[in-house]
């Protein structure tokens, strides 16, 4: 099998870079995460990549004062140098240039904690109880310029319970995200997806409606 090489570009914590790094451990998963990257040197996430014994680099934003192109061009150069084939964005606090996208078009991933285009942008979790929605879930899709805007791969539903919290619900959103994003690298890495007009195909039909 000739497995994709994937970086995990990370922020923080990375759970759901861990839930990539479980999934490739099987020997039948069609991409090894060859790099972990992060552009924060204290990242918890960074750990434990290194104690899966998986590479990690950090390009740490701050040295590059708001040169955003000279960032991306660090980046770059490193993501080149471990000849990765798809870059999945876990918690990667960075909004990336639209040069920068457009070269990893197609192959770049990212989850959102919402079921898109439902709440784009942060704090998901509080504006869906404010919103008084009755199904929340999180979206694995591919990056574009335009935030949140991609081609939806795969998708994964939570119901909204009454008391529900913030964190109550992002705990149950946070399961369904660890389940989604393998599912959607996976696909990805077996060519079984493609972007027709804007919208993601898998083996050829429409992406299937979320499943709780």
């Amino acid at each position: 099998m000739d497995h994709k090489r994937v970086a995990v570009l990370i922020s923080g914590r990375g759970s759901n870079m861990a839930a990539l790094i479980d999934a490739a451990k099987d020997k039948n998963y069609p991409a090894e995460i060859a790099l972990v990257l992060s552009n924060r040197p204290e990242a918890g996430g960074l750990l434990v990549a290194r104690a899966a014994k998986i590479s990690t680099e950090i390009v740490d934003h701050v040295a590059f004062r708001n040169d955003r192109d000279a960032f991306e061009r660090a980046v770059q150069a490193v993501l080149e140098r471990y000849r990765i084939d798809i870059v999945c964005l876990a918690g990667f606090m960075r909004l990336l240039t639209g040069n920068f996208v457009e070269k990893w078009q197609g192959r770049m991933l990212n989850i959102h904690p919402a079921l898109l285009p439902a709440f784009k942008g942060l704090d998901t979790h509080k504006r869906a109880l404010d919103a008084g929605v009755s199904v929340h879930g999180a979206t694995v899709h591919f990056v574009v310029p335009e935030m949140d805007s991609g081609p939806i791969i795969a998708q994964g539903v939570v119901g909204v319970l009454p008391g529900d919290t913030e964190e109550m619900l992002a705990a149950r959103v946070l399961e369904v995200e660890h389940r989604i994003y393998p599912l959607a690298l996976k696909l990805l890495a077996e060519g079984r997806v493609q972007i027709v007009g804007g919208q993601c195909l898998i083996d050829g039909a429409p992406v299937p409606p979320p499943a709780s």
